[in-house]
């Protein structure tokens, strides 16, 4: 082991603790790391602001800003209550008309947003149709999961691996290329929540009433929940150390975190943390100060809270959605790029002018749209190509790869170990990867790997790339492991083990179906 490489071990090993125990935000952490590996001469300072210039970042940028725009329009909203069967109904029969909708929506938008508008909508009609809302609500966001696997813009990972590609000198993926696996998995793991949700999911957890006695008659108050987001500061302070009220004139009545509800006189001494869910006492104006803001990743206060916009508007933001979709699949034909040479009609290029047409015809406040992106999921996308160059360089990928491949010798003769073997065996890192820390730093760590693995086989990297696109983002087992599964968490007042419970055997079945079918639309040969 060379001295860069044991320096590229070392600055990972306490990359991954330093996420684990959530000292920094993920962004941070990673930009740190890169940073050690510019002091060593690892990388280039232009191969450190590789990542920030990166097409594919930059489009995890732009569609977030149209995910905004969709959001804001009101059309999910008026989507999602069209498909909610408004009658008597059972589980079975409404899971049937919202899971297949969901996956289609979130395979072309943002995940969180759409969790965002749909959980509170679906927790009230559940009450309003006598049904338990936590079997909706896992369901919920495991579809989104599911459904941003089978598009090129369903979820950052893939847009980072197809960037990392086009870096690495391959053709980046097509719009549609995940969608061969991707559908595949998301029907088998629809069909295993309809079979599943009845029996593994919990019912409706008892939740302690709010009293709304002490409210003022002239300023009525009401309960609001809010999950909180990365930007709220007064993560890891206690309610005596952060006082709510002064900051956002609101009271805290209950922290919802795991399935237990923190009340009382226990409240002021318990620490607040990324996705706990507040139960707040608030008049009107919390919810159109705090609504758009990115402190909170959710608010709901029991009623709609959606901008309502004009149908024409609506119909205008569905239109633009449309197009930017059709656009970008047509621009990636090859007999539209053999006919058109000089024209670059990508994602990159619709998702830019979709976003500006957005701003200009006021679908989103244009003077606070940077309030409407991530930036932490950016840095760490943009940190994570300056990992992945240093993994490289180092031979520290090479390595990793090489004690895979003799690892799984042991498990048998050379003769019988083929690439099937360590595909699964990458998959599942990356895997407990995501599941542990972070979708995008699970790609960062894979993608060496997956090329140095097929590079010491001889075979083609296509089906490892491809793996760790579906592995980095399919994670259902932890409620840590993806935004989507954080929100529902406080809002459907599940625990842990509510998550690993229904989670871990759709985890084990996304990676049999995979390993089985990836080699079977990219083969392992050259």
């Amino acid at each position: 082991m060379t001295f860069d490489s044991l320096v590229v071990l070392l600055a990972l090993v306490g990359m991954l603790a330093a996420l684990v125990k959530e000292v920094m935000r993920p962004g941070m952490i990673l930009f740190t790391v890169t940073a050690v590996f510019l002091c060593f001469g690892i990388i280039t300072p232009k191969e450190m602001l590789e990542g920030f210039s990166n097409k594919g970042m930059i489009t995890v940028a732009l569609l977030f800003l149209v995910s905004e725009g969709v959001r804001q329009s009101g059309a999910l909203s008026q989507v999602i209550k069209r498909i909610l069967p408004q009658g008597k109904t059972t589980v079975f029969k409404a899971q049937a008309r919202m899971l297949p909708s969901i996956a289609f929506i979130s395979a072309f938008l943002n995940n969180t947003p759409v969790v965002v508008i749909f959980a509170p909508i679906i927790k009230r009609w559940a009450k309003m149709v006598k049904l338990p809302a936590t079997k909706f609500l896992i369901p919920l966001s495991y579809m989104t999961i599911l459904g941003g696997l089978c598009t090129l813009i369903g979820t950052s990972t893939n847009l980072v691996v197809h960037g990392m590609m086009i870096e690495a000198g391959f053709e980046g993926l097509g719009m549609f290329d995940l969608a061969w696996i991707g559908i595949p998995i998301t029907i088998i793991g629809a069909i295993y929540i309809f079979l599943t949700s009845k029996k593994m999911l919990p019912d409706d957890r008892p939740e302690p009433e709010v009293s709304e006695d002490d409210s003022d008659p002239e300023e009525p108050l009401h309960p609001v929940e809010v999950v909180i987001g990365s930007r709220f500061p007064g993560i890891n302070k206690t309610l005596k150390e952060f006082n709510f009220r002064r900051h956002y004139g609101a009271e805290v009545r209950e922290i919802k975190r795991g399935g237990k509800v923190i009340s009382n006189k226990e409240i002021g001494h318990e620490p607040m943390y990324e996705g706990d869910t507040l139960v707040l006492m608030a008049d009107d104006s919390f919810v159109k100060t705090w609504g758009d803001s990115s402190v909170f990743l959710m608010i709901a206060n029991g009623h709609d809270s959606e901008p309502h916009s004009s149908c024409r508007k609506r119909t205008f933001t569905l239109f633009l959605l449309v197009l930017m979709i059709v656009g970008a699949t047509v621009g990636e034909l090859p007999w539209f790029q053999e006919t058109f040479p000089e024209l670059k009609l990508d994602m990159f290029f619709f998702a830019a002018v979709t976003a500006v047409i957005m701003a200009w015809a006021n679908i989103f406040p244009a003077r606070k749209y940077t309030k409407y992106i991530s930036w932490d999921i950016l840095i760490t996308i943009a940190c994570a190509f300056a990992i992945s160059k240093a993994m490289t360089n180092s031979g520290m990928a090479d390595l990793i790869a090489k004690a895979i491949i003799d690892l799984s010798y042991s498990f048998g003769p050379k003769s019988t170990v083929g690439p099937y073997i360590l595909l699964g065996a990458l998959y599942l890192i990356s895997n407990v990867i995501t599941a542990l820390i972070t979708n995008n730093a699970a790609a960062a760590l894979g993608f060496p790997l997956a090329l140095s693995l097929a590079t010491q086989l001889g075979v083609s990297p296509m089906p490892f790339f491809i793996a760790i696109c579906i592995s980095a983002s399919a994670d259902f087992s932890t409620p840590i492991g993806y935004q989507t599964n954080l929100i529902v968490q406080g809002i459907g007042n599940y625990k842990f083990m509510d998550f690993v419970r229904v989670g871990l055997p759709l985890n084990l079945l996304c990676m049999v179906v995979s390993v089985l079918l990836i080699p079977q639309f990219w083969p392992f040969d050259l």
